[in-house]
């Protein structure tokens, strides 16, 4: 039951766009079809669910104050937390372009419609907030950081497909001059925040 409650909250409640506004930068650029955006959102779900375990795992037997104790009993003040942020960093990158290597191989198409954007994931701070909060919110297990990670990302998901499904249907409708384009994405962003904060009250 934590698990389902950890993945509905990190989907719903903890939305990465839409409570801490995180990753904006591909989700205002990249959000201007479904299949791009859809696409987008799914490398990015991957990566999440790939870095936040393995960088749980370097965080709890490598980097935390007494982590290498399991090494030798003499090592157990040793304490390198101060390596986090650029170890997170590192395994981000290394999984990043294992990625868009994969994208480019089988499914070209889509690897040309990101164009930059898919090595930008690397810089992408969805991704990096998603190791910083697990770390932050000390998770007890790996179970909880898996799930934590997969509602994050599908979380990112509904987010921009949600936005470019809706700025498709915008094409047609009569917006003034001045707010086409990011202005009228960032109102509209605005409001589904707003639509989501309605899923604070859910106690599971």
């Amino acid at each position: 039951m934590e698990y389902f409650n950890i993945f509905i909250k990190s989907i719903f409640i903890d939305n990465m766009i839409f409570a801490f506004f995180l990753g904006m930068c591909s989700y205002l650029a990249v959000s201007k079809t479904v299949k791009t955006s859809f696409g987008l959102g799914v490398a990015v779900s991957f990566v999440l669910l790939i870095t936040v375990p393995v960088n749980y795992l370097i965080d709890k037997y490598l980097l935390s104050p007494g982590a290498l104790a399991w090494i030798s009993p003499s090592l157990a003040d040793v304490d390198l937390s101060f390596l986090s942020l650029i170890m997170f960093i590192a395994v981000i990158a290394a999984i990043v372009q294992m990625v868009e290597m994969i994208v480019e191989k089988f499914s070209p198409a889509l690897y040309n419609a990101l164009g930059i954007f898919l090595p930008l994931i690397a810089v992408n701070c969805a991704v990096l907030g998603g190791s910083l909060f697990m770390q932050q919110r000390a998770y007890s297990n790996i179970g909880e950081v898996t799930c934590f990670a997969l509602g994050s990302g599908i979380g990112w998901l509904v987010a921009i497909v949600g936005i470019a499904a809706i700025r498709e249907k915008l094409r047609y409708s009569a917006i003034p001059p001045a707010l086409k384009g990011v202005g009228i994405t960032f109102i509209i962003t605005g409001l589904m925040g707003l639509a989501f904060m309605s899923f604070m009250g859910i106690k599971l």
